[in-house]
């Protein structure tokens, strides 16, 4: 077989991209449908086509309606070929998802925990992906990746620098995990991943300039500009929930004072909420269903100084669309009026024209199903090289 030059080469990989996607948007369809929706040739596509069906991540069905002639037969994505697991580590719990290869949950676990020290929670995470593998069933590929979302400082090559919310620094979690199950593993900030998620699978889909505002135990901030999620030189971009809103305020775990995280995150809630018997996010939730003014008022508060911060982001980004995620976001019916109120009130008015602020579609589950998304993602771009 003589072999190709480089331009050939970047020409097949383009083409094989394109009738893959081809085929996970638009499926069932034909070859032809394949070759009239992409431009390229007939031979050109039943030639891949072959190589997808025969690496299984394609399969035919029975024929579909003809145009006249012979039926032709039909081609789907073939999710189920392999499985990709998502793991969001938060600073009082763990979740984990398994996802085929188009996003569809099919197992998960949770569990909360108090102490975030880094070895125990390495153990529980190990722990998480044999129960998450258990079950699963017979597929050409099995577990293809494994996602892991922190909340904090991750690099490009998956080290965690910071996560002051869990008491980390400089902490190694790819290379052991990827040891203990011989799979690829992507470690990336729980932000991004959600801003990810709710792209790829939630009310982001239709919009190209997105600024995810992932609200739990701290504030992280996922950004999506032009289409791309945006990392910055190193991967560091995003750390906005560190953003000084109150001059010489109250001290935040990072080391510096007045952080947006201090007033308007979930730790800020427990904090304002000392009264209140062991208060947690749910219990406060169940106070405010019951219509208990403090509870609704305590919420209320944390809106406001959330609608400071976006209003900041506002001005900054002239975003298309903000998104509220992670577990506050159970919370919108008491947090959402405030917030816009605060926005209505001091964002440039200009700014407002266009801007959407919604509240995430996954709630707690955007980061997991944005780093399974990342893992599978992976996979099948080193697949397709390959054809």
């Amino acid at each position: 077989m003589e072999r190709m030059t480089w331009n050939q080469q970047v020409v097949k990989k383009n083409n094989t991209s394109l009738v893959f996607r081809t085929i996970t948007q638009q499926e069932p369809l034909s070859r032809a449908d394949i070759a009239q929706d992409s431009g390229l040739n007939k031979a050109t596509v039943s030639s891949l086509v072959n190589e997808l069906l025969e690496k299984q991540l394609v399969y035919e069905s029975g024929p579909g309606e003809s145009s006249g002639g012979r039926r032709p037969v039909l081609l789907h994505y073939n999710q189920s070929a392999g499985y990709s697991i998502g793991i969001d580590i938060g600073v009082n719990y763990i979740l984990g998802v398994v996802t085929d290869l188009k996003g569809n949950i099919i197992n998960e676990q949770k569990i909360s925990m108090k102490d975030s020290a880094f070895e125990d929670v390495l153990n529980r995470v190990k722990k998480m992906v044999y129960t998450l593998m258990e079950p699963l069933p017979q597929s050409p590929y099995g577990v293809v990746g494994i996602g892991i979302g922190i909340p904090g400082i991750v690099d490009k090559q998956g080290n965690i620098l910071l996560a002051p919310n869990l008491g980390w620094k400089n902490c190694e979690i790819k290379q052991q995990i990827e040891e203990e199950f011989n799979i690829p593993v992507i470690v990336e900030n729980e932000a991004n991943a959600g801003a990810y998620g709710e792209k790829q699978f939630g009310v982001g889909k239709s919009f190209n300039d997105i600024i995810y505002v992932s609200v739990g135990i701290g504030i992280g901030v996922g950004l999506i500009l032009n289409n791309q999620l945006y990392q910055g030189v190193n991967g560091f971009s995003g750390e906005l929930g560190h953003m000084v809103i109150q001059m010489d305020g109250a001290p935040c775990r990072c080391g510096s004072k007045g952080c947006w995280e201090v007033y308007a995150s979930e730790h800020a809630l427990i904090d304002n909420a000392k009264d209140l018997d062991d208060p947690t996010l749910e219990s406060i939730i169940d106070l405010a269903k019951n219509n208990d003014e403090k509870a609704i008022a305590l919420f209320e508060e944390i809106g406001k100084y959330l609608g400071f911060g976006i209003n900041n982001i506002i001005n900054t980004f002239n975003p298309e669309q903000i998104i509220i995620g992670n577990r506050l976001a159970m919370a919108k019916q008491w947090i959402e009026q405030p917030l816009q109120d605060i926005v209505q009130s001091h964002a440039l008015a200009f700014q407002q024209k266009n801007l959407q602020i919604s509240f995430s579609q996954h709630s707690t589950h955007s980061a997991a199903l944005g780093v399974s998304a990342f893992a599978f993602e992976q996979f099948l771009e080193n697949e397709l090289q390959e054809i």
